[in-house]
């Protein structure tokens, strides 16, 4: 995506953004969500949806959490007609670029993803943007698919907010997913696939870096997808 790239480093600066990914990096992690549901006595699959920015770098640090089985990169928020990279990037078309995380819920909770989710994956207090990246579809959103997902994540936002532990309000929407939309295969994997990208360079091994080192439990190395 050189448009990417190129609009992002010139609006922020090089130097002043390096300098903010460094410093998240070093940050502890949030607290965990007071709110959660239990680990489940027996393995199986549930599904969660997270909109953070750009999705290279949503997907980079999910598919590196240890109890999530699969990650797809992909759109959610608008239809099936304009879930395309060339429309989703006109801003038009209400789709966020999102993640679709599948994982097992006898290994990891939802409110522990949702807690890497706010940590490491973005920054849940920039609206409609996020970093160098700016329009709704950069916008963050939790897409809950069912009641459970919703009185998580609503919980946990308000005990966020109510501990201030980011310097400003949180804006990440909870809005019931409708669909989810795949993205083209060239973004599957993108940062794995790309490591030495500028934009992911710059962007997405510092996210990286810091899930390693404020969840060294949750951590692994991934290979891609079998």
């Amino acid at each position: 995506m050189p448009a990417r790239l190129l609009g992002s480093l010139l609006a922020v600066g090089f130097t002043i953004f390096i300098m903010a990914l460094s410093g998240k990096a070093a940050n502890p992690p949030i607290p965990p969500a007071k709110l959660d549901a239990p680990l489940a006595a027996v393995a199986g699959k549930q599904t969660a949806v997270f909109a953070g920015g750009c999705f290279w770098g949503t997907q980079a640090v999910f598919e590196r959490v240890k109890g999530v089985l699969k990650t797809t990169a992909g759109y959610a928020g608008g239809s099936a007609e304009t879930a395309t990279y060339r429309q989703v990037i006109t801003e038009t078309t209400g789709h966020a670029e999102s993640v679709e995380v599948i994982y097992d819920p006898a290994k990891i909770t939802y409110g522990r993803l949702l807690r890497i989710y706010f940590s490491v994956a973005h920054d849940p207090t920039q609206l409609n943007r996020q970093g160098p990246d700016v329009g709704t579809s950069y916008r963050s959103a939790i897409f809950y698919a069912n009641d459970e997902q919703k009185r998580i994540a609503t919980a946990y936002i308000a005990e966020l907010d109510a501990a201030k532990v980011f310097p400003a309000r949180i804006v990440t929407e909870v809005t019931p997913l409708k669909a989810f939309y795949r993205a083209e295969d060239y973004h599957q994997d993108f940062a794995l696939k790309n490591p030495d990208h500028p934009y992911i360079q710059i962007c997405d091994l510092p996210k990286i870096s810091a899930l390693k080192q404020q969840f060294p439990e949750y951590f692994v190395d991934y290979k891609g997808s079998h």
